[in-house]
C-alpha cells in the first residue's frame, strides 16, 4: 500500500505525531511536511493522511491551501484520513478543531474518510505531547491500513 502523511508543524509535536504513524504503515510509506510535497509523492496513492496542529480552531494555512489547491485526482476517490495536534481546553473546544477540518475539506474534494478524524494532546502551546501519544498514533496508523 502506498500511503503518503503530510503534515505542518510549529513546534514539533505534529511532526512527531506523523513520524509515529508513518512508523505504523506498512509498505510504502512517506512522511513529508506540507511544503516538500513533490507532484511525485501524490501519484498512485492509496492512502493519504493530513495534519495539523489546531490553531484558532483550524488547521495552518499552508495544510489548508494544499487541500484547496491539490490536483483533483489526489483526493477524489482516494481513502484519506485526518488529524491535529491541541490542546485539551474549554477554550479550544469553543474554536473548534483542525482535524475535523481537514477531514470535512477532504470529503469535500472527494475523498473517502477511513475513520474519523483524530486528536492527538499536547501539554501546553508548545507541548510536550501528552505520555503516550506517540505511541497512540502508530496505533491509530494500524487500524487505519486494515
Amino acid at each position: 500500500m502506498k500511503t503518503l502523511v503530510i503534515f505542518e508543524s510549529v513546534h514539533s509535536n505534529t511532526e512527531e505525531i506523523a513520524r509515529s504513524i508513518g512508523s505504523g504503515i506498512d509498505g510504502d510509506v512517506k512522511v513529508v511536511q506540507v511544503g516538500d510535497v513533490k507532484p511525485a509523492d501524490l501519484e498512485s496513492l492509496d492512502l493519504l493522511i493530513i495534519g495539523s496542529p489546531t490553531q484558532t480552531g483550524k488547521p495552518l494555512s499552508s495544510i489548508q491551501n494544499f487541500i484547496k489547491n491539490a490536483d483533483e485526482s489526489v483526493i477524489k476517490g482516494k481513502k484519506v484520513a485526518a488529524f491535529d495536534t491541541r490542546l485539551s481546553t474549554r477554550v479550544v473546544k469553543m474554536l473548534g478543531y483542525a482535524a475535523g477540518k481537514i477531514g470535512d475539506n477532504l470529503k469535500k474534494r472527494g475523498g473517502n474518510l477511513v475513520a474519523p478524524p483524530e486528536a492527538f494532546f499536547v501539554k501546553g502551546l508548545k507541548g510536550p505531547l501528552l505520555d503516550g501519544e506517540v505511541e497512540r498514533a502508530a496505533g491509530w496508523a494500524k487500524e487505519l491500513a486494515k
